[in-house]
């Protein structure tokens, strides 16, 4: 059977929240092997763990069948080396939001992957183009047709926490993205049961540009003791009828996040309403970093 995305085997590279959570869309719904790798053994363990509690729970619920499940678990395996995952046809990078982090591991898949397969980044904020970059090979031309092809399969891929749950995949093209990796990128996202939302590539994108202003001024009016912290995220729940408020949702995304991606901004544009919360900043650096950390703007039982 012709598949539209051509997606036959997946990597995964981060076995976090996010990089758990595309593994086990990848394996559940769009129904590919995936190859999941992480630095972390610890990591993995964790990641593991999640899939089968997922998993666990939707049978439960009767919204999988025990078989089903089964075969999703079988789909998902762990490798312990990037080689490993030479012969994907698509990989996606799930790490933190760094620019010279992930530029250092696009490098390694750019040498260690096979050289027609997509790389994908769940960034949520950094420029894919400055991404797309790294992996053109050393001497080629950005603009000779090397070059072109080796940049050209780089695409972003923003999946949104928690992945199992949440709808939505923000497809957005570097300056080099070829119309085939788009494509074969949108029908993959598709294939994992979500809508997808195109972007250009600017700092934060559609979501965070809009997002994390959002959550910066709100974090600034309790810096600022404009009101407290319950009552800036009732005024959210009960008068705009969000499920959450911004501040509770910061500590659910991770305040380092958080920051990360309103640094992007600021740097991105050089405009200052994108400077982050001197509070935001000081509890980053208190590792106070929301319910990940069992702390934030409000104490979580982790």
């Amino acid at each position: 059977m012709s598949i539209a995305h051509g997606i036959k085997r997946l990597g995964v590279l981060g076995a976090g929240q996010m990089g758990t959570g595309i593994a086990f869309v990848s394996a559940l719904h769009a129904k590919v092997p995936v190859l999941l790798h992480d630095k972390s053994a610890h990591q993995i363990s964790k990641g593991l763990s999640l899939i089968e509690k997922l998993l666990a729970k939707d049978v439960s619920k009767g919204r999988l069948q025990p078989s089903d499940a089964e075969e999703a678990r079988a789909r998902i395996q762990t490798v312990d080396t990037l080689e490993a995952m030479r012969d994907v046809d698509m990989v996606v990078e799930a790490v933190t939001e760094n620019l010279d982090l992930k530029r250092a591991i696009f490098r390694d898949f750019a040498a260690k992957i096979r050289p027609d397969a997509i790389l994908a980044t769940n960034t949520s904020s950094i420029s894919i183009t400055k991404i797309a970059r790294v992996v053109i090979p050393e001497g080629a031309s950005a603009a000779g047709e090397e070059g072109k092809v080796a940049s050209g399969r780089v695409v972003g891929l923003h999946f949104f926490n928690p992945v199992p749950v949440m709808k939505l995949v923000e497809l957005i093209s570097a300056v080099q993205t070829s119309q085939d990796t788009l494509d074969r990128s949108r029908a993959f996202a598709e294939a994992c049961g979500k809508e997808v939302a195109t972007s250009q590539d600017v700092p934060g994108f559609v979501s965070n540009a809009l997002l994390m202003p959002f959550i910066n001024e709100a974090i600034m009016c309790l810096e600022k003791g404009v009101a407290t912290r319950d009552d800036i995220d009732k005024t959210f729940r009960l008068g705009m009828a969000h499920p959450m408020g911004p501040l509770q949702l910061a500590d659910f995304i991770g305040l380092d996040t958080c920051l990360s991606i309103q640094q992007t901004l600021y740097k991105g544009t050089s405009d200052s309403k994108y400077r982050p919360s001197v509070l935001l900043e000081r509890m980053v650096d208190a590792q106070y970093l929301g319910k990940k950390s069992g702390r934030g703007f409000y104490e979580y039982n982790n």
